[in-house]
């Protein structure tokens, strides 16, 4: 039976979207003869429908190696609390039934959503209003449950690693302190696996709290045998032990997550009064999330991309497609998003970082 199925991407981009939108489109329309819909900045498209365009072979020709989306996104479109201005005054309304209703105008049989833990949130939503939803995991933060890896982490890995190669050289021929601040949000797996790959001394993640003055005595341990620098990775969300994160923009009513920042220029800080060393801060940011996806990504999104069809073929709605050890498979979007996938403090990447000498704030 023929099928009509939109797609589309929500929150921030990252390198792979491009390959799981082609995965859908040429898996729907080849094996399925299938029609796709693709709408256009996240779930904000789905609330003005000359924003929803269709989505053949010829529109997805070339889009494998590009990063981003050609379908775009946004990280604030919340149809069930839209920002709007009433008397002077910002105050959130619910234009669920408005999405709803745009999805059967459509004659959608399935969404597919592609998308974090927000993005998920809201399709789960959705689909107790009653559209037929299939997810997608999406984050360069690696940090949604029940999937081993997201599309997106691995070209984030390489791009802070390749940092790291770089800064060594500097750090090494000026005897400097360089700090790396990568994203992640709450979770630390950018900075651990980057690190670990990238030679790092000093690790900091938030989930383990750092002492100020044990990082400054691993670098004046390296100091006194003779490594007169030291390369620091500290992951957003970091934060010392009794204190607060470091935030850039607290949340508000136009954006309702908090924006990290900052915890680089803060170790930075701490650093150069207890320590004589020149210290310098780069901060990533969102280079992370831009340029082409590596071979892992692409093959990865390509594989979501083909499930998540599969998936609507068999009429498995309310799931997210997911890889388990080599093999994709599905879970269901509310164990997905029923909280974060953490590092585990005590687990075994944390204790091979600790074997290898890296310092880890504690």
């Amino acid at each position: 039976m023929s099928k009509k199925i939109g797609i589309l991407t929500g929150g921030g981009d990252c390198p792979g979207l491009n390959a799981v939108i082609r995965g859908v489109v040429k898996s729907a329309i080849i094996r399925h003869g299938w029609e796709v819909i693709g709408i256009e900045d996240g779930f904000d498209g789905l609330l003005d429908l000359g924003k929803c365009r269709p989505l053949t072979l010829d529109s997805v020709r070339g889009i494998l190696p590009r990063g981003g989306t050609i379908l775009g996104t946004t990280n604030r479109g919340n149809p069930f609390s839209c920002p709007i201005e009433q008397d002077g005054k910002i105050v959130s309304v619910d234009l669920s039934d408005r999405v709803v209703e745009n999805v059967r105008t459509l004659g959608l049989d399935a969404l597919i959503t592609v998308g974090g833990e927000g993005s998920l949130k809201i399709a789960l939503e959705l689909m107790k209003k009653g559209v037929p939803m299939v997810g997608v995991p999406k984050t360069i933060d690696n940090d949604l449950l029940g999937t081993d890896v997201t599309f997106g982490y691995n070209t984030a890995l390489e791009t802070a690693t390749d940092a790291l190669d770089k800064l060594h050289t500097t750090a090494e021929s000026h005897h400097r302190v360089m700090i790396l601040e990568v994203m992640g949000r709450y979770a630390g797996w950018i900075a651990l696996e980057s690190g670990i790959a990238g030679g790092a001394d000093v690790i900091l993640i938030p989930e383990i709290p750092f002492d100020h003055a044990r990082i400054c005595a691993a670098i004046k341990k390296r100091s006194d045998r003779g490594s007169r620098f030291s390369i620091i990775v500290t992951a957003e969300g970091a934060f010392p032990a009794g204190g607060d994160r470091i935030v850039a923009r607290a949340a508000d009513e136009r954006n309702a997550i908090e924006r990290l920042g900052g915890i680089g220029q803060y170790v930075a800080k701490q650093i150069e009064l207890c320590l004589d060393m020149d210290v310098r801060v780069t901060v990533l940011g969102h280079l992370q999330r831009g340029g082409s996806p590596t071979t892992f990504d692409r093959a990865l999104g390509s594989r979501f991309g083909t499930k998540a069809v599969a998936m609507v073929a068999a009429g498995e709605f309310g799931r997210m497609a997911s890889l388990h050890g080599r093999n994709i498979s599905s879970v269901t979007i509310e164990d997905a998003v029923r909280d974060l996938n953490l590092v585990d403090p005590d687990g075994e990447i944390v204790q091979a970082a600790e074997d290898l000498g890296i310092m880890l704030g504690r």
